[in-house]
C-alpha cells in the first residue's frame, strides 16, 4: 500500500497486488495453462499508469505475449486497460470513475481476458476498483420546508430526505449532525440496504404564538479521509392542531413482477390510516428518496396508493427495486414505509456468440484435440434462463468443450482425410434453458489443407497394347492414366519410364512417354520377325513432397504384317546349271514326281502357304497339290509324252494383300541316263538372278570369276602342254580318261546318300536367303557346262565302240587308251541299270529329308 497526495488533499489509495495471488488453473482443453490475476487499483487512476506487469504475474516472458499476439477482450463498449505486450505490463487507457462504473455496488471491479496465440491460451483479469473520497454529501433540495401542528406531541417523527453520497464503504454517508435547538433532536436510522437516513423527533411540545417557526440545519458528514459534508436548511413551520400522523399497516410491502410488464401493469396497493378527521384526516400517497433507476419506473396514486408500471422493466438492468413510501396528512404529518419490488427474470434475452479466436483451415494430419476456435457464450437472462449449452452436429470431427466460465474450445475430435471431405461447415448452436429456450447459432467454415499421403494409382493394374509391324517412328501406341486423390501440386502426375532393358537393349530404345499426358510413343519401327513383343514399366509420379508413385506393366504385342514373300526351299534355283527331276515313262497315275518346299517367315495365316501349277509342258500331265507343294502324275507316262517337261509352280500366302514366289520345275520324262543326258544339253538355262544382291556382292562375285577363269585358263594351258608331251605330238584323236566316281561296290546297287544344307540369314529377314542341296540320287541331273562335252564324248566314244568299223576296232587307236574307254561306257551303263531299281526309294528318302529340313527352320 501507498499514500498519494491528489489535488492538494491526502487520499488513502490501496492497491492490493495480487490480492488473491496468481492461481493457475490446467484448462481442459489442448492441455493449454490458464491464469487469473486480481489487482486492485484506486478509482480516477491517471491515464498510463501501470497496474500491474502481467507477464511477470503470469509467469511468462515479455517476448511470449509480443509473439503470441497477446491482446485483451472485454465485453464493454470502453476499453479502460491497455495491454503492453513488449513491456508486459498493464496500464491504464481512461479514467475511471467508480461511481459511474459501479454505482452503489460493491464491491467494483472489471473483468476482461487476454488471449494468447500460438499456442492458444487464455487468462482472466480482473481489475477491482477501490473507492476514494471523491465525492461530497449533498441534499437533493439545499432548502426543506415542512409544517408541523402545535400540538404535535414529543416525540413526533420528521423525517428528513436523506444526503445522497455516490462514494461507498467509509467514504460513503456515515453520519447526520442537526444544529443546536430547543424543540427537536436527531435520530440517525440504517436502512436494510445499509443507508442511513435521520429524522427530527421533537422533544418539547411546540407553541406556535410563542415561536411560528423554526429553522434549523442539518449536516451530513461521511467516513473519509478527509472527511467531507453537506448541509441542508429546515425551515419548519408550526401549524394549528393535527396531532395524529397518518400510519402505513405494513412497516414493508413486497411485490413480484416480471420483466418487459407494460406500462399501467398493476404492482400493488399499499394503505395508511390517519386518527384525524376532515382536512387533517385526508392522505396523499407519495415515493421518497427514488434514484437510478427507479426514477420513472413505477407511479402511485397519490390518493389511492396504487402501484403501477410506468417505465421500462428489465431484469438485466434492475432485479430489485426498493422504494421508501409516504402518506402525508393535509396538516403535515407523515408516515413511512417501505416496498419492496422483485423483478422475475423472462427468457428474452438469445446466448450471443463471440468468435475469440479462429483457424479457417486445418492440416489432414492434425492431432486430435488440436483447438479450431476459442468461443464466447454470453446470455444476460439469468439462473435457467441463462444457462446457456453449446453444441454442435455429432456426425462432425469436431467437439465442443468447456473452458472458463462462459468460454468454450471447438477442438478436433477425430483425424482427417481432405481426400474424403476437403471442408467441413460447422454449425455451432448456443442453447439456453429457458421456457421457451432460446437459441442462436454462428458457421464456422473450415478448409482441409492436404498433404501427400495418396500415391498416384493407374485406371488399370496392366496394359496391353498392339501396334503393327513397319509402323513409322513416333506411332502413338497407347496411354496410360493415373489419378491422386491429392490436391493441386500433390496430385499433378508425371510419367516416367522405368529403365529396363529388352533383350540388352534399352527400353528407350523402343518407347518413349510422354510426361504429361502418359502416350506411349514408338521410338523405332518394329520388326515381328526380329522382336514380337515388348513388356516394359511406367511410373506415375506426384508433385507431393516427397513425392509418391506406382509402377504398371505394360505389354506392347508386335502385330505381323504381310512383308515377306514365300521362299522356296526345293527345289533350288540356281544359275549357270539345271536340275531336273527324273520320271519314268512306267510310272503310273499319282506317281510322286518332286515336292516344292517353301517356307514364310510371317506368321499365323500370313505364312499359310498354297500351290498353283501356273505353267506346264503339258498341264495334262502333272498336277500340284494345293496344300503339301507335291507333284504327282495325273495319268499314266506315256511314249508320245516330250522328254523335256517345264512346270513353273507359284506358291502364294493367305496375306492381305497376297505375297508370292515362283519356282521352275525341270521334269525329264525317261528311262536311262544317257537319254536324258543327250536331251538335256540344250535345256534353258534360268538366268533369274536375284535382283536384291548389293553391289558389293555383284563386285565380289566378279572378282572371284574373274580369278577362277584366269585359274582354269593357266590349268588347261599346261594341261595341254603335258598332253603334246605325252603322245609326241600324235596327230591321232585324244580320248580323255576319266577316272570312275564311284566304288566297285556301286555294282550292288545301292548308292551313297549325302545331303548338303547351307543355311545363311541375314539380319533383314526379307534379304534372307536359304539355300539347300538335293541328295545325289540317280534321278537328278546337274548339267554343268563344264561336263556337258564329257558327257558328249562318253556318248560319242560309246557310239564308236559298238560301230563294227569303229576306229577302236583297227589298229590305229592304241590299245590301252581302248581298253579304257570301253571299260569306262561299261561301267556307266551297269551304274544305270542299278539306278532304276531303287530311284522310287531315294527320291521319297530325299523329299522326306527336306520336309525335315523344312520343319527344322
Amino acid at each position: 500500500m501507498f499514500l498519494a497526495f491528489l489535488n492538494g488533499r491526502c487520499r488513502f489509495i490501496s492497491i492490493f497486488k495480487w490480492e488473491l495471488g496468481f492461481l493457475f488453473l490446467l484448462s481442459a482443453i489442448g492441455g493449454r495453462v490458464t491464469g487469473h490475476i486480481r489487482y486492485s487499483i484506486p478509482e480516477e487512476l491517471k491515464i498510463g499508469s501501470v497496474i500491474g506487469n502481467v507477464a511477470k504475474d503470469l509467469g511468462l516472458d515479455a517476448s511470449r505475449l509480443h509473439m503470441g499476439r497477446a491482446r485483451i477482450v472485454s465485453g464493454g463498449n470502453i476499453q479502460y486497460t491497455e495491454l503492453k505486450a513488449d513491456k508486459g505490463t498493464l496500464v491504464m487507457n481512461e479514467r475511471i470513475d467508480r461511481e459511474q462504473l459501479c454505482g452503489d455496488l460493491t464491491p467494483c471491479s472489471l473483468s476482461f481476458e487476454i488471449i494468447l496465440e500460438n499456442p492458444m491460451e487464455l487468462h482472466q483479469v480482473t481489475v477491482e476498483i477501490l473507492d476514494i473520497n471523491d465525492n461530497t454529501p449533498f441534499f437533493p433540495n439545499p432548502v426543506i420546508q415542512f409544517e408541523t401542528s402545535e400540538s404535535a406531541t414529543v416525540g413526533s417523527k420528521y423525517p428528513i430526505e436523506s444526503a445522497v453520497d455516490p462514494d461507498v464503504g467509509l467514504n460513503a454517508l456515515q453520519n447526520y449532525i442537526l444544529s443546536p435547538n430547543n424543540y427537536f433532536v436527531l435520530k440517525q436510522h440504517t436502512n436494510p440496504d445499509g443507508s442511513k437516513y435521520a429524522e427530527l423527533v421533537l422533544q418539547r411540545p411546540l407553541d406556535r404564538e410563542e415561536q411560528p417557526s423554526l429553522l434549523l440545519k442539518v449536516i451530513a458528514a461521511d467516513g473519509g479521509t478527509p472527511q467531507r459534508s453537506g448541509t441542508v436548511n429546515i425551515n419548519v413551520l408550526v401549524l394549528d392542531a393535527n396531532d395524529n400522523a397518518p400510519a402505513f399497516n405494513q412497516s414493508v410491502y413486497r411485490a413480484t413482477i416480471t420483466e418487459n410488464s407494460h406500462k399501467g401493469t398493476y404492482v400493488a396497493t399499499v394503505n395508511a390510516t390517519d386518527a384525524d378527521v376532515g382536512a387533517n384526516g385526508e392522505i396523499m400517497f407519495c415515493f421518497s428518496k427514488i434514484k437510478g433507476s427507479a426514477v420513472g419506473a413505477f407511479n402511485i396514486d397519490e390518493s389511492t396508493g396504487v402501484i403501477s408500471v410506468a417505465g421500462d422493466i428489465d431484469h438485466e438492468k434492475e432485479k430489485k427495486y426498493e422504494l421508501r413510501l409516504e402518506a402525508r396528512d393535509r396538516g403535515g404529518l407523515t408516515g413511512t414505509s417501505t416496498i419492496v419490488i422483485d423483478v422475475s427474470d423472462v427468457n428474452d434475452n438469445a446466448p450471443v456468440i463471440t468468435i475469440m479466436s479462429y483457424s479457417s483451415a486445418v492440416s489432414e494430419d492434425s492431432s486430435v484435440d488440436t483447438t479450431i476456435a476459442i468461443i464466447n457464450v454470453r446470455d444476460a437472462d439469468s439462473e435457467k434462463n441463462g444457462q446457456v449449452t453449446c453444441v454442435i452436429e455429432e456426425s462432425l470431427p469436431f467437439k465442443i468443450v468447456s473452458s472458463l466460465t462462459s468460454y468454450y474450445n471447438l477442438v478436433s475430435d477425430s483425424s482427417f482425410d481432405r481426400e474424403l471431405i476437403a471442408e467441413y461447415k460447422i454449425i455451432i448452436i448456443a442453447k439456453d434453458s429457458g421456457s421457451p429456450p432460446l437459441s442462436s447459432s454462428v458457421i464456422l467454415n473450415v478448409k482441409i489443407s492436404d498433404i501427400n499421403d495418396n500415391q498416384p494409382l493407374f485406371e488399370k493394374h496392366f496394359y496391353s497394347a498392339y501396334v503393327m509391324e513397319n509402323n513409322a517412328p513416333g506411332t502413338s501406341i497407347t496411354t496410360v492414366r493415373a489419378k491422386d486423390a491429392d490436391w493441386k501440386q500433390n496430385a499433378k502426375i508425371s510419367y516416367f519410364l522405368v529403365d529396363t532393358h529388352i533383350g540388352g537393349t534399352p527400353a528407350s530404345h523402343y518407347v518413349s512417354v510422354n510426361s504429361e499426358t502418359g502416350e506411349l510413343n514408338a521410338v523405332r519401327s518394329f520388326d515381328y520377325e526380329t522382336l514380337k513383343e515388348v513388356e516394359l514399366t511406367i511410373k506415375a509420379q506426384d508433385g507431393g513432397s516427397p513425392p509418391l508413385s506406382s509402377n504398371v506393366t505394360v505389354k506392347i504385342q508386335i502385330q505381323d504384317q504381310n512383308d515377306n514373300p514365300p521362299q522356296v526351299l526345293y527345289p533350288v534355283q540356281t544359275a549357270g546349271s539345271v536340275v531336273a527331276e527324273m520320271v519314268p515313262r512306267s510310272a503310273d497315275v499319282g506317281y510322286l514326281v518332286t515336292k516344292v518346299v517353301a517356307v514364310d517367315v510371317d506368321s499365323g495365316q500370313n505364312a499359310w502357304l498354297s500351290y498353283k501349277l501356273q505353267k506346264a509342258t503339258d498341264r495334262a500331265l502333272f498336277e500340284v497339290g494345293s496344300q503339301n507343294g507335291e507333284i504327282r502324275t495325273v495319268r499314266q507316262v506315256t511314249e508320245k509324252d516330250l522328254l523335256k517337261q517345264r512346270l513353273t509352280v507359284i506358291v502364294e500366302d493367305n496375306g492381305q494383300p497376297s505375297r508370292s514366289a515362283t519356282v521352275i520345275v525341270n521334269v525329264a520324262v525317261a528311262d536311262s541316263f544317257p537319254e536324258v543326258l543327250s536331251e538335256f544339253t540344250d535345256f534353258p538355262h534360268d538366268k533369274d538372278y536375284n535382283d536384291n544382291l548389293t553391289f558389293y556382292l555383284v563386285l565380289a562375285l566378279a572378282v572371284v570369276s574373274f580369278l577362277f577363269i584366269t585359274l582354269v585358263i593357266i590349268s588347261v594351258k599346261i594341261y595341254r602342254w603335258r598332253q603334246s608331251r605325252i603322245l609326241y605330238h600324235s596327230s591321232l584323236p585324244v580320248i580323255p580318261y576319266y577316272p570312275p566316281r564311284y566304288s566297285d561296290t556301286l555294282g550292288t546297287g545301292t548308292l551313297p546318300h549325302t545331303y548338303n544344307y547351307e543355311v545363311c540369314r541375314t539380319t533383314d529377314s526379307r534379304k534372307s536367303d536359304c539355300k539347300f542341296g538335293r541328295a545325289g540320287s540317280q534321278n537328278v541331273l546337274i548339267m554343268d557346262p563344264s561336263s556337258t562335252g564329257t558327257m558328249q564324248r562318253l556318248q560319242s566314244e560309246k557310239s564308236i565302240l559298238d560301230e563294227p568299223d569303229s576306229p577302236l576296232e583297227t589298229s590305229l587307236w592304241p590299245s590301252p587308251y581302248r581298253d579304257q574307254t570301253k571299260h569306262s561306257i561299261h561301267r556307266a551303263e551297269n551304274r544305270q541299270r542299278h539306278f532304276s531299281g531303287e530311284r522310287e526309294n531315294r527320291q521319297r528318302e530325299a523329299l522326306r529329308r527336306c520336309d525335315s529340313v523344312q520343319l527344322q527352320l
